[in-house]
């Protein structure tokens, strides 16, 4: 009993502990005026975060705000200890942290929008939906799809995207759509586990050099079997015949196979610096940025030179009359279209719980987590909390806790980390986002109804990742 009254305690102090700690031993304030003052504040943002639907307050707001005030009070409470220069070097190291995310996930997003811009995922969308596969192979190859697609894309994008083809397709059967949009989300968020582009805690695992690039391949089996499992328990529920409906037909637009390449290349090139010179790899993630920013000059000049129709008819095509027949490619717009919000939101928690970390509460979840309950449970309880709690704070604390575990352990709270979110439609930002775009066919409530066949994936993953890679252990 007195472990699992440890254990409860424990779980606020999970999104707590940060890097913060790195820069230099983090006094224990966690009793006193100070710490609750700065737990109040977090515990009031984050409740605002997960509050966002209901109060349509974007994310980033609360958090933004709580990260400035929690720094405030750790300068205040180092203050009374003749420390103040302390908590400086702390928030700087924080930030540090901050920076590094922040630039890579910039050029990936932009590599994004532009394959988006380019028609690249739409003329996915129109091959699946003209190719008169049937409802069956449509719930199948949209589920597949995800899976292969995000470890390179976000989850967020690959499942719009998926989301989007089921959509079409299922028009007037709402069974087809809910469970379309359940097995994408699942696929998604397991497709993600196995890469450290894939998802944000994956990617901070990488950037910590907890987990090199390589070795994130043994959570292929794992996370083919998360989705596998609930995604062939619902197939039967399946509707059977073929969709009747037609869709605009896309084309992938000039200069987009060639983004395509480009993409693939920078992560190539972002693995390579990093694995053989030691470098971030936000710097091969910018440089990769440049090219495309390179690339980008060029289909916007080949644009530039095409006439508008009616001129064109009129038999004008002299210079000084050429004009775009659409809007010329602009780079900065596919920047500008990066989730601003979802960054800004990475920045507040980082700091909050960065924050918080420097105040002593690291050490305290530490010992109940992974002293008292043992690693294997506790990396377990780690992604069951993720189906409530955004992962990434999760992530961030469980790094920061830095516990003595081997690779075999690692890589299991990265896999629950990643998939845990799965379990509940709000535990992921892909199942929210469907959420919205799939309103009133896919729901909180039709995604609970098979949360236990998730749940056997879960468990699944876990006992796979624990047979075939006890070697690691």
């Amino acid at each position: 009993m007195r472990i699992a009254r440890r254990l409860l305690c424990s779980l606020p102090l999970l999104l707590l502990a940060a890097p913060a700690w790195a820069a230099g031993e983090a006094h224990d304030f966690t009793a006193t005026t100070w710490g609750l003052i700065a737990l109040t504040l977090f515990i009031v943002a984050y409740a605002a975060v997960i509050g966002e639907e209901f109060m349509h307050l974007r994310k980033s707001k609360p958090v933004l705000v709580a990260a400035g005030a929690i720094w405030v009070v750790v300068a205040l409470a180092y203050g009374t200890i003749g420390q103040s220069q302390a908590a400086t070097k702390m928030l700087r190291h924080n930030l540090l942290e901050y920076a590094e995310l922040l630039l890579f996930l910039l050029a990936a997003m932009t590599y994004v929008n532009t394959l988006d811009e380019r028609n690249v995922f739409k003329a996915l969308r129109s091959w699946l939906i003209r190719s008169g596969f049937s409802l069956r192979s449509i719930y199948w190859l949209t589920g597949l799809l995800a899976f292969f697609i995000s470890p390179f894309a976000d989850n967020l994008t690959t499942a719009l995207v998926m989301a989007a083809v089921t959509l079409a397709v299922g028009a007037g059967n709402p069974r087809f759509i809910a469970l379309s949009c359940i097995s994408i989300v699942v696929a998604a968020n397991a497709g993600g586990a196995f890469s450290p582009f894939g998802d944000i805690t994956t990617l901070m695992v990488w950037q910590k050099g907890v987990v090199k690039f390589e070795q994130f391949l043994p959570l292929f089996i794992p996370s083919l079997v998360n989705w596998l499992v609930p995604a062939t328990i619902m197939a039967f529920a399946i509707p059977k015949g073929r969709p009747s409906v037609s869709a605009d037909l896309f084309r992938v637009k000039v200069g987009g196979y060639v983004v395509t390449g480009l993409f693939l290349l920078t992560i190539a090139m972002t693995v390579l610096m990093h694995h053989y010179l030691h470098l971030p790899p936000f710097l091969g993630m910018m440089t990769g940025l440049g090219i495309l920013k390179l690339h980008g000059y060029f289909i916007r000049r080949n644009e530039l030179r095409q006439p508008m129709p009616e001129l064109a008819a009129e038999g004008l095509s002299a210079p000084e009359h050429w004009k775009p027949a659409t809007k010329p490619f602009d780079i900065y717009i596919s920047m500008k279209r990066v989730e601003w919000d979802t960054l800004m939101f990475f920045y507040g928690v980082i700091l909050c719980v960065g924050g918080l970390g420097a105040l002593g509460y690291l050490s305290v979840a530490s010992t109940a987590l992974y002293g008292e309950l043992g690693a294997t449970a506790a990396n377990i309880l780690v992604g069951l909390a993720s189906a409530i709690v955004d992962n990434i704070p999760i992530m961030f604390a469980v790094l920061s806790m830095n516990p003595d575990m081997t690779l075999g352990q690692w890589l299991l709270v990265t896999l629950t980390a990643g998939v845990g979110g799965s379990l509940l439609s709000i535990g992921s930002a892909a199942g929210v986002a469907l959420m919205g775009q799939a309103r009133g066919y896919y729901t909180f409530f039709s995604h609970l109804k098979w949360t236990w066949a998730i749940a056997l994936g879960y468990a699944a993953s876990i006992w796979v990742h624990l047979l075939l890679n006890r070697d690691l252990f």
